[in-house]
């Protein structure tokens, strides 16, 4: 993915509130919500797949922007780990590199930074777990690492010395070299005797320093034929250098001297290093660029460690490939089996080469019988994630759903000659019957291993009050029509197929008509559906148009108003067969529609707001100041209030926060004790309440989450936590007219995340009370998320069922089996012996009656894992709930 934050979206720390009028308080509350991800299952490119070599069914995923995931072997699915990274670090949710600790099972590593440009204004970062990635240590690094910069599916750049476990290398880019650590990811240095630290860049005359960025060491490879012992580091190595005339470098001396690997191929970069220790062989994919996208020759190579005799393996003669090298495996159980991939055969297809003979011959999992007729030695069935077909209908030898593209990252499991996965631009795909692929005539099946993983970038949501629950506008695979939010859409959006939506919008007053805008090579920018987003047509755009922008439905459908790139603001009646230049409002504009009137449509710009009453045609700017000076702003209108809008967004070096109108955006106020806002969505009122709920991803209160209000912004809850987080979150939020409480978050790398809410109605900040010790009855739910040998992981639920506020509380139990809590989230804890005391922390102490608190531990454990027997809350015994 390359889904860019723009600059001026991304928020400092936060401005000096501006004067306003007196207006209620902003107090934080605190509600347990239960999130889960609107289920799409992929979505994004996965660029590395780790198995730990020592441990049976423990594997892990990195993806460029959208965080790592552990495999779940009894339910086939993905856990995500990085859920935690919040909005300051949101650069740490792109994965450069794994390892999984194969001394330590338990130990897992992950070096994280989304860009090395400017774009990300964070350094890198190793994060080291001790739990599987249930909980997480950082240690930050004095440069930049790119999850989703060029060369991003070359490595492992990150590797763990089979035999001293504590010993790590991590190979950087940018011209910063080869760091290593020594205890187990703590500290890192530089290795200045390392000799190269690359000098390949995809463009160098790239002014945005995205493609003009050294790529630097690719990859690190211990030879564990050479450890001297448990304890003792390993003696061989080798490093993958982004160098094409010196791109592979060994120490025998753990480390301590290096040698450029005499006799290698030259022209090339070796995207992969993977060694074969029982035959002695290094097999290196090699690619004439870094990739993904990129890549026109290849070679395959062979070096034998023990006698240095270098060999060319390679299943193509140079001049017939038109591909790159990348994905490079071996089969640990039966060594002599390797594998590969042309990662950039875009066209027609991805390629897949066996070899059971240590490379000598090759099969490939598809041939041309009589071109363009092809035959394929393997099966697929994508009825678990049917969008994979893009709807596509292709001439030969194209087919559907495509065998891949970019796919860097394939992997042998180590235990298991029959599994094997692989990742592409779009999901995880695996086959658990590879074997076959050997028998003659045989074929082997294979089918997407993606469910938890969800890798889209979010641009924009809806939730019409009718017909489906939720159309998103997503990067890359455009957005889908979710009628049910825990089954995969069928498919994304077609006729046409944007590869990202920009924005959407439905008829307030007639929720079947929706339009969208978004980005295509060639053909429309803009398409319109009359039955809520299940069909849709191309409209025609006006001359000059080159991106999707913005746009905003008329409320009854009769006529929409368009903003996109390349061209002036543009208005038309009916489906868009013909446009007209809207007047007054500037190019570039973002722009939206009054949900009441239908002649009423509004537009920022550049610290303007304007409005226009005739359905577009001109626009005027309002008398209202003290707006964000720039472009980071996100506003709508409320739904049944004719000239009710909400207005978000700002930077740190100016005005930044949440404003309202009540008169069509003629004049705003800021509201005060909201530090920073970056979107504004409604949601169903409140059992009881005049006005609809609002959701925004802000600061409020100098904590940074996702807030609900039931009263107008008068009071604010933080529906989030600390362990959910997602990154940044600016893009979009909307509420559920349907169902109080259920607000969606737009991320950017980790889907469509939506929330529901244990709070039954009501849910203000019941304020300070007398007495902070909690009265009246209360419930626990206890839930173990995960388990592994030695540790687990559990969520615990309060829920308050007397009818008196609690502003502070404890919860007490004790373990039966002996368990110790090792790290707890949104709580504080104290233990002694097998009691275990958690208190609420300053911004969750204020529960409602019929309202529930929720925190999350990790913990060891020997032997069984019995839950607590009991549960008292200020003494008094807390029931579970069953």
């Amino acid at each position: 993915m390359l889904l860019a934050l723009a600059a001026g979206l991304l928020a400092g720390s936060p401005p000096a509130a501006s004067a306003a009028e007196p207006a209620p308080r902003a107090d934080v509350a605190a509600d347990s919500y239960t999130w889960k991800n609107a289920r799409i299952d992929g979505g994004g490119f996965v660029p590395g797949i780790v198995f730990n070599r020592t441990e049976k069914d423990l594997a892990y995923a990195r993806t460029d922007i959208g965080g790592a995931y552990r495999w779940q072997e009894e339910s086939h699915t993905w856990t995500p780990l990085l859920d935690h990274v919040g909005w300051d670090d949101w650069g740490h949710t792109g994965v450069v590199a794994l390892a999984s600790d194969a001394v330590d099972p338990d130990r897992v590593y992950a070096a994280v930074g989304t860009y090395t440009n400017d774009w990300d204004p964070t350094n890198g970062a190793v994060l080291r777990s001790a739990d599987r990635g249930a909980s997480w240590e950082k240690t930050d690094l004095p440069f930049k690492l790119g999850g989703n910069m060029p060369g991003r599916g070359m490595g492992e750049r990150l590797a763990d010395d089979p035999h001293d476990n504590d010993v790590l290398y991590l190979g950087a880019p940018s011209g910063h070299g080869l760091w290593r650590s020594t205890d187990a990811g703590v500290t890192w240095s530089e290795v200045t005797a390392f000799p190269n630290p690359g000098n390949y860049a995809q463009d160098p005359n790239d002014t945005s320093g995205y493609a003009s960025d050294n790529q630097g060491i690719t990859w690190v490879t211990f030879d564990e034929s050479t450890g001297g012992g448990a304890g003792t580091a390993t003696r061989t190595l080798y490093v993958g250098v982004a160098d094409k005339e010196n791109a592979v470098y060994r120490s025998t001396d753990a480390g301590a001297t290096w040698e450029r690997l005499a006799g290698q191929p030259t022209g090339y970069l070796a995207h992969k290093g993977v060694l074969d220790a029982e035959n002695g062989y290094l097999y290196l994919a090699y690619s004439d660029t870094g990739g993904p996208y990129d890549g026109g020759k290849g070679r395959l190579y062979r070096y034998a460690t023990a006698t240095g005799t270098w060999t060319d393996i390679s299943p193509a003669a140079e001049a017939d490939t038109y591909y790159g090298f990348s994905g490079l495996t071996v089969d640990r159980q039966r060594p002599g089996t390797v594998m590969a991939t042309a990662y950039s055969s875009w066209w027609p297809d991805t390629q897949i080469f066996r070899s059971t003979d240590s490379g000598a011959t090759w099969s490939q999992a598809w041939s041309y019988t009589s071109y363009p007729d092809r035959e394929n030695r393997y099966t697929m069935d994508v009825s678990s994630s049917p969008w994979l077909t893009w709807g596509a209908n292709p001439a030969p030898p194209e087919q559907t759903p495509k065998l891949g593209w970019m796919t860097e990252a394939l992997e042998i499991d180590p235990f298991d000659s029959d599994r094997m996965m692989y990742g592409t631009g779009a999901t995880v795909y695996g086959t658990e019957n590879l074997t076959n692929w050997d028998a003659e005539g045989g074929t082997f099946a294979v089918e997407p291993m993606v469910r938890g993983l969800e890798e889209t970038a979010v641009n924009d949501l809806a939730s019409p009050p009718s017909g489906a629950p939720l159309l998103s506008a997503l990067g890359d695979v455009g957005g889908f029509r979710h009628t049910s939010l825990t089954e995969v859409p069928s498919m994304m959006y077609t006729s046409p197929n944007f590869t990202s939506t920009t924005s959407l919008d439905f008829a307030e007053t007639k929720p079947d008509v929706v339009v969208r805008a978004g980005n295509l090579d060639s053909g429309p920018h803009i398409a319109f559906s009359t039955d809520n987003g299940a069909n849709w047509f191309g409209g025609t755009d006006p001359s000059g148009v080159s991106g999707g922008g913005t746009v905003a439905a008329g409320a009854d459908g009769s006529r929409f108003v368009w903003s996109p790139e390349g061209a002036g603001v543009q208005y038309t009646t009916g489906f868009g067969t013909s446009w007209q230049a809207s007047t007054g409002l500037p190019a570039g504009a973002i722009v939206e529609s009054d949900r009441v009137n239908p002649a009423t449509f509004y537009g920022f710009k550049s610290g303007r707001f304007y409005v226009s009453t005739d359905g577009g045609a001109t626009f005027t700017a309002s008398a209202a100041t003290g707006l964000p000076a720039g472009d980071g702003v996100r506003f709508k209108a409320l739904p049944g209030g004719e000239g009710d809008v909400w207005l978000a967004g700002g930077a740190a070096d100016g005005p930044y926060g949440l404003w309202h109108s009540t008169d069509g955006g003629g004049t705003f106020t800021r509201l005060p004790g909201v530090d920073a806002a970056d979107t504004v969505g409604f949601g169903k009122a409140a059992p009881g309440a005049s006005y609809q709920t609002l959701f925004t991803s802000a600061e409020i209160g100098g904590v940074r989450g996702i807030f609900r209000s039931t009263d107008a912004g008068a009071t604010w809850t933080r529906v989030n936590d600390d362990a959910h987080q997602w990154g940044w979150t600016g893009a979009a939020i909307t509420g559920d007219p349907r169902v109080y409480g259920r607000v969606y978050v737009a991320t950017n790398g980790r889907g469509v995340i939506y929330g529901d809410t244990s709070d039954t109605g009501g849910g203000t900040d019941p304020g300070p009370g007398p007495d902070p010790t909690p009265t009246g009855a209360c419930e626990v739910t206890y839930t173990v998320t995960n388990q592994w040998p030695g540790g687990f992981q559990a969520d615990v639920r309060l829920t308050n069922t007397g009818t008196s506020a609690w502003n502070g509380w404890s919860l007490d139990w004790s373990f039966p089996g002996g368990q110790e809590v090792t790290r707890m989230w949104n709580a504080e804890h104290t233990q002694a012996g097998t009691s275990v005391t958690a208190r609420n922390v300053g911004w969750n102490a204020g529960v409602a009656p019929g309202a529930s608190v929720g925190f999350g531990f990790t913990g060891s454990r020997s032997g069984t894992n019995a839950e607590p027997e009991g549960f008292a809350v200020a003494g008094r015994a807390c029931p579970t709930a069953t």
